[in-house]
């Protein structure tokens, strides 16, 4: 296996393959149909190149603004292993089951909720699970969660470019990808293979949500950059995509994070990209 410039290029019988021949050579899964009793209007993911740079807080946020808003909203936690949208819900009910499927839980605000942490028996319990078992809980949280009526289903996926997100990606229709990154020139460089991967599988991409930009002084409201000059607009310019949004560090967000009641918090966040589903 060698490596000319971005493209990996494998050895295959004396036959040299680049990844993007091998995609092309991949039969395209089908997208998959949500059960009858479940009409879902949008689909939007929601994914970073990383972990630790609030992806899971980014979904949480965009779904409780679109609920003010008006609108029917889901939460698909597919974070399998590491799954906290139950956690910043304050959701400790387990899903009740009808004949041969799965109803979500509902947060405060009527936002309906299905992750596995809701399944398991004590929060904490470790997920020990290859990709296919994974990405396959995935599918079923799509085809065997009775949604209802939902105008914007989040789905807040794992970090990286593994198993689920390209299950995600080939299996349901999205309308949109959201990508979450921080200001360190790491989480720069990472975010641009998951706006990379989202080209090559014709998703379009709706913007950049920068989290923990800044952290502004309590005593003075000077902006405190605690990881330095941030890359967003390099990145940006670079992959031809918008901000949405530069998120500052908040310590009243990671409280009510932390108490489950991140329902409680006031923002005015993500008002462009609200704009744009709206015109959309």
């Amino acid at each position: 296996m060698g490596q000319i410039g971005e493209t990996i290029v494998f050895v295959k019988g004396g036959e040299k393959v680049s990844t993007e021949q091998c995609e092309s050579r991949v039969n395209p899964l089908s997208l998959l149909a949500p059960n009858e009793a479940s009409q879902i209007k949008h689909v939007l993911a929601v994914i970073s190149g990383k972990g630790g740079v609030g992806k899971s807080v980014v979904s949480a946020l965009i779904a409780i603004g679109l609920t003010r808003q008006g609108y029917r909203v889901g939460i698909l936690d597919a974070d399998i292993t590491g799954p906290s949208i139950p956690k910043m819900f304050g959701l400790h009910t387990s899903p009740a089951g009808v004949d041969n499927f799965i109803m979500p839980v509902e947060t405060s605000l009527g936002i309906k909720v299905m992750s596995l942490n809701l399944l398991l028996s004590r929060e904490d319990d470790p997920v020990i699970w290859r990709g296919p078992l994974i990405s396959g809980a995935v599918k079923q949280f799509w085809t065997d969660v009775i949604w209802g009526e939902i105008d914007y289903l989040i789905i807040d996926l794992p970090p990286g470019t593994g198993d689920v997100p390209l299950t995600v990606m080939q299996s349901l229709p999205l309308n949109g990808l959201v990508v979450v990154t921080s200001p360190q020139d790491l989480a720069s460089m990472v975010v641009r293979k998951a706006v990379r991967m989202a080209g090559q599988m014709n998703v379009p991409v709706l913007g950049l949500v920068e989290n923990m930009s800044y952290l502004v002084c309590p005593h003075c409201a000077e902006k405190i950059y605690l990881f330095g000059s941030s890359h967003v607009r390099e990145i940006t310019w670079s992959e031809g995509i918008e901000l949405i949004d530069s998120l500052p560090v908040d310590p009243r967000l990671a409280e009510l994070c932390d108490r489950g009641r991140i329902e409680a918090y006031q923002t005015e966040v993500f008002q462009e990209l609200f704009k744009k589903l709206n015109e959309g």
